[in-house]
């Protein structure tokens, strides 16, 4: 309500606000007996509120005793009497309704709170009613119903098994991986003049390049790599190797020879 209603141009109609009201917390059978009520065409008395005064009650005892007995109980098949059991300390609260002009009504101030329950002379009728409600939540309701499948076929019970779909499970090809190609190492100190011609080309190299250009695996060129190189893990050339100091200025020498 506060999104509702935050707007300041909201008007409030006050005019019933000293109105008494009581707030009263009833079973469900009871508000939806009312609620039907309230959407028939024809308005009629939903209840009557009996209040007693027992001279000899006990100190113990509330001063008035409050019994509601509803209307019309025969046809809705519901207890016909309930206790309301008087609450004299709860929080102030105020009923509100909202006017036709999109704005809100105070219909009154709570002056009694009441909790009812059913009168101790229909509790054994109220026990079996609930006890009749909870076995009928209970019972499934089993319905047949004519689909069609995937191929327009209407499908009936037990027809399950008998029609296959095309549309399901549908496997899923397999990409075919060719041939791998058997790398088979070459001598070490051969593969080592190969690299260093390699890095004469150019100084920088990844391995995915290094494993094409010498067709060996690629294991093995890391372990010479290992020995050889120095692997850049950031900057400009990050993720390739280049040669280390002392073997660059060597392979500078072979190349101006």
């Amino acid at each position: 309500m506060e999104d509702d209603y935050s707007n300041d141009t909201t008007t409030v109609d006050a005019a019933r606000a000293e109105r008494s009201v009581w707030l009263m917390k009833c079973p469900p059978v009871v508000a939806k007996a009312w609620q039907a009520s309230a959407e028939a065409s024809e308005v009629a008395p939903l209840a009557k509120v009996v209040v007693a005064l027992d001279p000899l009650r006990t100190e113990d005892q509330p001063t008035l005793q409050f019994t509601m007995e509803m209307a019309g109980s025969e046809t809705l098949q519901m207890p016909k009497s309930y206790s309301l059991n008087m609450f004299n300390d709860f929080v102030p609260m105020c009923v509100f309704s909202e006017t036709n002009q999109d704005g809100l009504a105070i219909e009154g101030k709570v002056e009694h709170k009441f909790d009812m329950k059913p009168h101790h002379k229909n509790i054994e009728e109220y026990g079996k009613m609930c006890r009749e409600r909870t076995n009928k939540s209970m019972v499934k309701t089993r319905q047949i119903q004519v689909i069609d499948s995937d191929r327009g076929v209407p499908m009936r019970p037990g027809m399950m098994g008998l029609i296959s779909s095309t549309s399901k499970e549908k496997k899923k090809a397999v990409p075919v991986k060719g041939p791998e190609v058997k790398r088979t190492r070459r001598d070490r100190r051969e593969l080592e003049d190969i690299m260093f011609k390699l890095f004469e080309e150019q100084p920088n190299w990844a391995l995915k390049q290094l494993v094409q250009k010498t067709r060996q695996p690629a294991q093995f060129l890391k372990e010479i790599l290992n020995d050889l190189c120095v692997y850049n893990k950031r900057g400009t050339n990050q993720g390739t190797y280049e040669l280390k100091p002392e073997y660059k200025k060597s392979v500078e020498d072979t190349a101006s020879d």
